[in-house]
């Protein structure tokens, strides 16, 4: 009988919206890490308020096992992805439940050597840390880290405090306002730190592994330019107490942008001459913007995940064209132009509302339906609707919806065919891209160098000649390119001029 019963129990509440029942306020936690067993434990207690009266509610936790703490009311036990709290919870009431757990991830929580570190992106914070999968649910977490005082540890929020005691240390982190859970996160090792101010007096702590501390000013080259510009050009302060990034091994994406705590590949760890190849400026811009676009403001759901991606890769092209200039924003946009015509010529086009779209769409499309959205409206309208937008709904979850009520406050002008095309269409708005792109004399400039492809060589002497003397690298690279299987005793000039 009592399977019967857990059934009915998991179908009512557990497919039920649980966030129409229940509002999470606050979840602490103390995390024990054993890298032997590559395995965590810990003590949580939880505080949450009943908006409808149940006998249970519960946390997402995959594979946990639990123990509840001694002298608690509130029952406490485990099923294969949940821990059930149990009593008669009535509406409008307060609850805080005490419970210990236990788990060895298989994902989500990464044991690499000297390093340990966590990656939730979309729901996965459950795999080594009770918590809720459902991202409209925010949560203030307040985490304690244990591990041996040998190593360093980085985690949401402002660390309040840190005790030792025989040979192990206890690091305390404090977050002053909630965030949905797959934002939760930590990093642990041998970490030396480095420490920058704001212009607004926000602390900027920037992390990288022993051996690699040479690397410290070209790894995080402007990282104050880009936060200062992107404080200035969204328009609302920095929302959070702190800001922190660290490079960690074998990390499974480029950046992620975990409240307060960015994690990032060690393939962005260069010194001065790789810097010009490869650097982490794009991914830096890119995970500071989704602080405000994301961590502020958080999506409902998939359908709207482009207010999250596509507001930080335009933001981040705002910051590298303040770093890098006119001619550079141009390109990118050129080039990701380019990425999405190609897959709107092959039938592969993707609406930025389709919740199953890809990466492509969600960042580069988003971007341009943003820049799009800004030549239409105008710099000030389209700032004051960003303003609007992120102060009506900090902390809170938005849908698409959300941000063009703010637009249309914010301007007189018609959006509606704006939203047609780069919101709800799939196919990629072509025309009107090139049309934007040749308000640029440099793209104008690229495209008539670029016309010349086909020209023999005799007859583009000139042209080349000029564009190898032209500052602009991107035209000069595309002379270089037209040179390809002309013979060398012809080209050799060319080449000694480009050189």
């Amino acid at each position: 009988m009592k399977y019967i019963l857990l059934f009915f129990l998991f179908t009512s509440i557990g497919f039920a919206q649980q966030t129409d029942r229940v509002d999470f306020k606050q979840i602490s936690a103390t995390v024990q890490l054993d890298d032997i067993t590559e395995s965590v434990s810990g003590s949580v207690g939880v505080q949450f308020e009943m908006k409808q009266a149940a006998d249970s509610v519960y946390l997402d936790a995959v594979n946990m096992t639990v123990t509840q703490a001694a002298n608690e009311a509130i029952s406490v036990s485990a099923t294969s992805d949940k821990i059930w709290l149990k009593g008669p919870f009535k509406a409008g009431k307060q609850y805080t439940a005490k419970f210990n757990f236990a788990a060895k991830p298989k994902q989500t929580l990464y044991f690499t050597g000297n390093q340990i570190w966590t990656q939730g992106q979309g729901k996965y914070t459950s795999h080594w840390l009770p918590s809720i999968d459902d991202m409209n649910d925010k949560i203030e977490f307040d985490l304690t880290i244990e591990i041996d005082d040998a190593r360093t540890v980085i985690a949401n929020g402002k660390r309040t405090a840190m005790r030792h005691e025989n040979g192990m240390a206890s690091y305390v982190f404090d977050m002053e306002q909630p965030m949905a859970s797959y934002l939760v996160a930590f990093a642990v090792g041998n970490f030396k730190k480095q420490s920058i101010t704001s212009a607004t007096s926000i602390p900027i702590d920037v992390y990288l592994s022993e051996a690699d501390t040479a690397y410290f000013e070209p790894t995080f080259r402007y990282t104050k330019e880009i936060f200062d510009f992107l404080e200035k050009e969204i328009g609302v302060p920095y929302p959070w107490q702190n800001y922190k990034q660290v490079p960690v091994r074998d990390f499974l994406y480029a950046g992620m942008e975990n409240t307060t705590a960015t994690l990032f590949s060690e393939a962005f760890v260069v010194d001065s001459t790789a810097f010009v190849d490869r650097n982490y400026v794009t991914v830096n811009a890119h995970e500071l913007a989704h602080q405000w676009f994301g961590n502020l403001v958080t999506e409902t759901s998939g359908t709207h995940h482009w207010l999250q991606e596509g507001f930080a890769t335009y933001y981040a092209l705002l910051a590298e064209r303040n770093i890098f200039g006119d001619d550079y924003y141009y390109w990118k946009l050129y080039q990701s132009a380019e990425q999405l015509k190609a897959l709107s010529d092959e039938g592969k086009g993707e609406s930025l509302l389709n919740a199953g779209a890809s990466s492509l769409t969600f960042y580069e499309k988003g971007a341009w339906a943003l820049h799009m959205l800004r030549e239409l409206i105008g710099d000030s309208a389209f700032k004051a609707a960003v303003v609007s937008y992120l102060q009506k709904y900090s902390f809170q979850n938005v849908s698409t919806s959300n941000f063009l009520a703010e637009v249309r406050q914010a301007t007189t002008m018609d959006i509606t065919s704006w939203e047609k095309d780069w919101l709800q269409q799939s196919a990629f708005k072509a025309e009107q891209a090139f049309n934007s792109l040749m308000k640029s004399s440099f793209i104008q400039q690229y495209f008539e160098m670029s016309r010349l492809a086909n020209v023999p060589l005799s007859e583009k002497r000139g042209p080349l000649l000029a564009a190898f003397s032209n500052a602009n690298d991107f035209i000069g690279q595309e002379a270089v390119y037209q040179l390809v299987g002309e013979p060398i005793g012809v080209s050799e000039p060319f080449y000694d001029a480009a050189f």
